[in-house]
């Protein structure tokens, strides 16, 4: 049996779906790399909500795919980009995210790191209230008993005016900080309004800015989380690190090479893509924990065509194809998202993302995968 997709020259293409999924198993956290997959959040779909109204979220379906996370050895990173951050999800909708996250790790043993903004600055700030802003989400962070992931913010990109005054905020916050943060340098493809952050647009001069943050507070540095598409960057910010700092990879083009390393080193994770991909990439990191690095690409880099398909520009929008492939796998009952960012794509992307993916063998039942991407071709007007 054959299904029809559309493709993007207007036409349509046959393809015959999968009849089993890849074969996977749960297990316990890996011991050769620390890997993150920042989660998505469950809208409510019954919710009489507007792209403008505060989120509307399924809080069962919501912590059950971070449990389905866990489950694998996975760790969660909480109330990030992924979970639309500033795309729908606004502070007091992630402060309850992180609270019921946090609280489910503890319950289950789960790994967890929640991102800590300024995202309650709706309008310009002064490098005071971005600073208050930062602490207030800190203060929430720690009190939950979670990680702190120091995210890059709107309202400092906006208020600061050089190099120096990232220096005196970072530094401010980690003097701050009870315990070892992990740094989150997102770059503007994922959010144009980060344009020029750690004071210039010169990807050298900043990346010498971040640096000097590190170096200056080192024990409270646990790592840094890279998201610049950049693979070559992130390996040289990684041996420039301090002993001890780690760099998570947020790299979703290049992320199967940083991870396996090099001669000098290797990359840990924090990636949105492996939100779809987290049982796949925890088997493929089991097959590293055990020194096969050969077994781990093998594993890993087919992946790589549906990532960068997901995360193809505006790269900003990749969230919609995350949520869609939840869907299809069967971990949410519906395709709606928050902030209604489930139209941010078009069909033939829909199309090819359930190509990719169900080829990958990332659906538990291909059954249920192909039956709601026909139900979606008849809501556009395809009939099989």
């Amino acid at each position: 049996m054959t299904i029809q997709l559309p493709d993007f020259k207007g036409g349509f293409r046959a393809y015959e779906p999968r009849n089993e999924p890849l074969a996977v198993t749960t297990g316990s956290p890996f011991t050769s790399r620390t890997v993150f997959s920042a989660a998505h959040v469950v809208a409510d779909p019954f919710a009489d909500s507007t792209p403008d109204s505060p989120a509307a979220v399924d809080w069962d379906a919501t912590l059950a795919f971070r449990r389905h996370l866990w489950s694998h050895g996975l760790g969660v990173a909480e109330a990030m980009d992924t979970a639309q951050r500033g795309m729908g999800l606004d502070w007091a909708g992630a402060a309850e995210l992180i609270r019921r996250s946090a609280a489910e790790a503890k319950s289950v043993g789960g790994l967890i790191a929640c991102g800590v903004g300024t995202d309650q600055l709706t309008g310009p700030a002064t490098l005071d209230e971005v600073r208050a802003a930062y602490e207030e989400q800190l203060a929430l962070v720690e009190a939950s008993g979670a990680q702190a992931i120091l995210m890059a913010s709107r309202a400092l990109a906006a208020a600061a005016k050089s190099p120096e005054d990232y220096l005196e905020v970072y530094g401010h916050l980690l003097r701050q900080a009870t315990e070892p943060v992990i740094l989150h340098w997102l770059g503007p493809m994922f959010d144009p309004a980060l344009e020029g952050y750690w004071g210039s647009s010169d990807l050298d001069a900043a990346t010498d800015t971040f640096l000097q943050v590190i170096a200056a507070h080192p024990d409270k540095v646990d790592g840094i989380k890279v998201s610049l598409l950049e693979a070559r960057r992130e390996i040289d910010i990684r041996r420039r690190l301090p002993q001890g700092v780690r760099c998570y990879t947020g790299d979703d083009f290049n992320y199967p090479e940083l991870i396996a390393g090099d001669d000098q080193g290797f990359s840990h994770a924090l990636l949105g893509i492996f939100d779809p991909l987290g049982p796949l990439a925890a088997e493929a990191v089991r097959a590293l924990d055990t020194g096969d690095a050969k077994g781990f690409r093998e594993l890993l880099d087919p992946t790589v065509e549906l990532s960068r398909h997901l995360f193809q520009a505006p790269t900003r929008f990749y969230k919609t194809g995350v949520v869609f492939l939840a869907w299809l796998a069967g971990h949410q009952s519906h395709f709606t998202m928050v902030g209604g960012l489930q139209s941010a794509r078009s069909l033939p992307h829909f199309a090819r993302a359930y190509e990719l993916a169900d080829g990958l063998g990332l659906f538990p039942d291909p059954k249920l995968a192909e039956e709601r991407m026909k139900n979606l071709l008849s809501l556009y007007g395809v009939t099989q």
